[in-house]
């Protein structure tokens, strides 16, 4: 895993775009919105976004699980369903819940393990396309479902996250794979050296 491509394109999500963004989809439908302040706030992957269902949503505790879909095989070849919790904001958990009436999901079986979002990872490519093209990212390799999750990554050190809770809300499961977020750099790198000297 890296955070620039070959030819030096930066792969993740920057401050300044996760903001404008934000201020987009705060705009859009209420489906979209929170289909991309999920991509924001998590940093899961479009593949797991689209499987999360109301159940999978802590309202009081304020995490969204997540089922880590890019686990392998354990030593006997068994592959289990892994899921990890990723802290959320309550305004953002608020809205969600609002929008898709989590509340009243999560007391029916049949639809508290129903998606959230009933679409396809191709209809949720082109809502995120949409959405960065109206916020300005420009058309580069971090304009893309992946540039939220390397964005959560790099936005999650640069605020201090340390390393080892931040391997666990993404899923990783070598903490060198995560330790590629540390290697932030422009503007992440300046607000990490601003807090040291600060």
């Amino acid at each position: 895993m890296r955070l620039y491509n070959r030819a030096g394109y930066r792969l993740f999500l920057d401050a300044g775009e996760r903001a404008a963004i934000l201020a987009v989809a705060r705009r859009a439908c209420a489906r979209d919105r929170t289909l991309i302040e999920t991509l924001l706030f998590t940093g899961c992957r479009a593949s797991e976004l689209v499987e999360i269902t109301p159940a999978q949503v802590d309202l009081e505790g304020h995490t969204v699980t997540l089922r880590s879909l890019k686990k392998r095989a354990d030593a006997s070849g068994r592959l289990g369903h892994v899921f990890r919790s990723v802290p959320v904001p309550p305004d953002y958990l608020d809205t969600l819940n609002t929008a898709h009436d989590l509340r009243a999901a999560q007391r029916s079986v049949r639809r508290a393990s129903s998606p959230i979002w009933p679409i396809g990872r191709g209809r949720l490519w082109q809502i995120v396309k949409r959405i960065l093209i109206e916020a300005g990212v420009p058309d580069a390799p971090q304009r893309s479902p992946k540039g939220f999750r390397h964005g959560f990554g790099v936005h999650a050190i640069v605020t201090g996250v340390p390393l080892h809770m931040l391997q666990k809300w993404m899923g990783h499961a070598q903490l060198s794979t995560t330790a590629i977020y540390a290697d932030a750099v422009g503007k992440g790198e300046q607000d990490i050296v601003a807090r040291m000297w600060g």
